[in-house]
């Protein structure tokens, strides 16, 4: 699926539980950021990284931990082919001219 808000969007697997509330989404755990476009902002991550749903906003000046454990999410089904994860290949290294 498709999960996405005017911040960002991101794929993930969709599971129903009855132990959630109905309308609510849960994302339990988080993934490496792998842009669909690396280089474009606001490119979506193919491998489900939450953080691109999230305000950019740290708890306090203190503490620079998430921000709340919520924000307003739609969820569409994804019907393209699924990219590729390219997380734990190694990175392009550049040669020096």
């Amino acid at each position: 699926v498709r999960v996405f808000n005017d911040r960002g969007a991101c794929l993930g697997g969709l599971r129903l539980d009855p132990g959630l509330m109905r309308g609510v989404a849960m994302m339990a755990t988080g993934a490496w950021y792998d842009p669909l476009e690396p280089g474009v902002p606001g490119s979506m991550c193919v491998h489900g990284n939450p953080n691109v749903l999230t305000a950019d906003v740290g708890t306090s000046k203190l503490g620079q931990g998430p921000s709340a454990q919520s924000c307003l999410v739609e969820v569409e089904k994804w019907t393209a082919p699924l990219p590729p994860v390219r997380v734990h290949l190694p990175p392009v290294i550049e040669e020096a001219p």
